[in-house]
């Protein structure tokens, strides 16, 4: 480091470059599935997806059925992770059978249009009750797609102050 005196007595430190830039940690998070929007399903079972999911969504997209009566929409890469972690599964566990028979034959890879609709199958329509419209919500690595009325009653369970509080304090969520 190099020091200067200037005529005010002040000192001035160089300040060196970081290896990484400050604004690294914005653009982590620009890439995550954050916010809420309800969008239209048409009579054909079309739904458009956020704009701001699009980038994170350009190389694949994987609908799921989830495990709160909801659909999971996953990017390709974050479905070949999880996917990969379930058929690591134990075969002879019946429980770890029951869970790769309900995951695989309730996803679908699907395909987005011109102006970024993707075809929800009529199968995932009716698991997760979805009809005209759906609520897409961001869940960090994928979002999640919920009929209202589903949307609803989640948000009224973990809006809960009294109840979240006790179901969250077992979470390790301490800044370090």
């Amino acid at each position: 480091m190099h020091y200067n005196v200037e005529k005010s007595g002040y000192k001035w430190v160089k300040v060196e470059r970081r290896s990484q830039p400050a604004f690294w940690l914005y653009r982590q998070v620009e890439l995550m599935f954050l916010g809420q929007f309800e969008h239209s399903i048409d009579e054909k079972g079309r739904m458009t997806v956020p704009h701001r999911f699009r980038a994170m969504l350009e190389n694949g997209i994987y609908l799921m059925f989830g495990l709160d009566g909801n659909l999971m929409l996953m990017p390709s890469e974050y479905f070949q992770r999880f996917s990969n972690k379930i058929s690591r599964m134990n075969m002879a566990d019946p429980i770890a059978r029951d869970y790769m028979r309900q995951f695989f034959a309730n996803t679908e890879q699907v395909a987005h249009d011109d102006v970024w609709r993707i075809l929800i199958p009529q199968n995932l329509r009716q698991l997760a009750h979805l009809n005209s419209t759906a609520v897409v919500v961001g869940s960090g690595k994928y979002a999640e797609i919920w009929s209202p009325d589903l949307w609803a009653a989640q948000l009224k369970k973990i809006n809960d102050p009294v109840a979240s509080a006790k179901k969250f304090a077992t979470l390790d969520l301490a800044d370090e």
